[in-house]
């Protein structure tokens, strides 16, 4: 990320103790305890903490929160022969606990929750500037909701508070979802209630993040998730569509996906046709988010999946990656409208005729369609809405999450059945986890 911090000493000191605390789950003793004090105990470490949990979320996380469901529901096809991603690709009840997309994304996302709770924990012990306190604590928050709500997306159950003496408990994903929900609701309040301060902006986001948008935005997502619908839609209309909030990479810190799909000429996967939907989903050629995101390259993979090459905001080293859509909020108020009681039909397919007909979108990506003229049921909204997610939200992590919501025909547990729509429901623990925490719960059968 384009980062320019002032005083490179406790940039330096923060990071390292972010990048060399202990191993990946909830195991955290720092091996440099004198690092982690320094850290935590001054303003230029915890704003350099704070820049530090931004960076290994937005490098590190998001290659796991993107890349690991994107290979399991078939937005993606393998192109390498290293055994993760074949792991992956193959699926069923036979994916091991030692795959290392599974390990990485379980092990990275408890490393944010840590930080975000360090930061949480130690700002109102440092003298600081009010808005500045107020946008460390909300900035860590949302970062800590957005850990914990990747991890209730792929997994049956979550750690949501870290433990160091590695017995941390488990909850359902349910209550993940509703942790985050909490976290983003206090991280509003605080902004509400006392703006983040030039220095915090300057020194953390750099402007890159709407920090108050992101987190309204957040909060639609997993409300959604969570079933909390008619808060989905309030939240969702508190978002303004016109801002972004942006991840900005730089020859330091590359694009993440872009590094997976073209670094050195050595792609270990590629975007699947039709963004890796079933035939029966007519996908209209005209719709534009179809040549924003895929280049056409009539290919298949080794395991006979069609590929493309990849576009939309993947194909530069240095190119930003979006915190999230901003048309994800009227596919969420859509939906919302359908699954609350009773259903509101004429509401729902406003909200999705906003996404269909979009042709001015902020980030450049736009359907630009007629509006939705199919059946006014329930059912077949419902599914021009799982389409529309899949064209407009591709490779944002959200696959799995989707495919089980919406009732996509369920895996068979066999592994190396590539014509499934996803080949797991839910991911194994992590062994690191399991070997070191007792509290670990037994693997989902698929």
């Amino acid at each position: 990320m384009k980062i320019i911090y002032k005083n490179t000493k406790y940039l330096m000191l923060g990071l390292l103790g972010i990048f060399l605390a202990a191993s990946c789950e909830t195991d955290f003793d720092n091996p440099n305890e004198a690092t982690s004090e320094q850290t935590y105990s001054s303003r230029e470490g915890i704003l350099s903490a704070s820049v530090g949990l931004q960076q290994i979320y937005s490098t590190t996380g998001l290659r796991w929160i993107v890349e690991t469901p994107a290979i399991t529901t078939r937005e993606g096809g393998i192109t390498t022969t290293f055994q993760n991603m074949i792991e992956l690709e193959d699926g069923g009840a036979s994916l091991p606990n030692f795959n290392s997309n599974v390990q990485g994304l379980w092990s990275t996302m408890l490393r944010v929750v840590k930080i975000a709770e360090d930061i949480q924990t130690n700002a109102p012990n440092i003298t600081l500037d009010p808005g500045t306190e107020s946008g460390l604590v909300a900035h860590a928050k949302l970062f800590q909701a957005m850990a914990i709500g990747s991890l209730s997306q792929n997994f049956e159950q979550v750690v949501t508070v870290t433990n160091p003496d590695n017995n941390a408990e488990f909850v359902s994903r349910q209550q993940g979802f509703e942790f985050a929900i909490n976290q983003l609701n206090e991280a509003e309040a605080i902004l509400t209630a006392t703006p983040p301060s030039d220095e915090f902006t300057n020194q953390v986001t750099q402007g890159n993040i709407d920090l108050l948008n992101s987190i309204r935005a957040m909060k639609a997502r997993y409300n959604l998730f969570a079933g909390n619908y008619e808060a989905a839609i309030s939240a969702a209309n508190s978002v303004d569509q016109s801002s972004v909030s942006l991840f900005v990479y730089d020859s330091q810190n590359l694009n993440p996906i872009w590094s997976r799909v073209y670094l050195n000429d050595s792609p270990n996967f590629k975007p699947r046709d039709n963004f890796g939907l079933p035939e029966s989903f007519d996908l209209d050629p005209e719709d534009g988010r179809i040549d924003f995101y895929l280049i056409p390259l009539d290919v298949n993979n080794q395991n006979g999946l069609p590929i493309e090459d990849l576009a939309g905001f993947f194909d530069v080293n240095t190119e930003a990656i979006p915190l999230y859509i901003p048309d994800e909020m009227d596919l969420i108020i859509s939906e919302a409208n359908l699954r609350k009681s009773p259903a509101d039909i004429d509401a729902a397919i406003s909200a999705l005729n906003a996404v269909l007909t979009d042709s001015s979108d902020p980030l450049g990506l736009s359907a630009d369609l007629d509006a939705y003229s199919g059946p006014e049921t329930v059912e077949a909204v419902l599914k021009e809405i799982y389409k529309n997610r899949r064209a407009e939200l591709f490779l944002t992590g959200m696959s799995l999450e989707d495919s089980r919501r919406f009732n996509r025909p369920a895996p068979s547990g066999q592994s190396m059945i590539f014509t499934e729509e996803r080949n797991r429901n839910f991911y194994p623990y992590p062994d690191i986890e399991r070997n070191s925490n007792p509290n670990t719960p037994q693997d989902p059968a698929i």
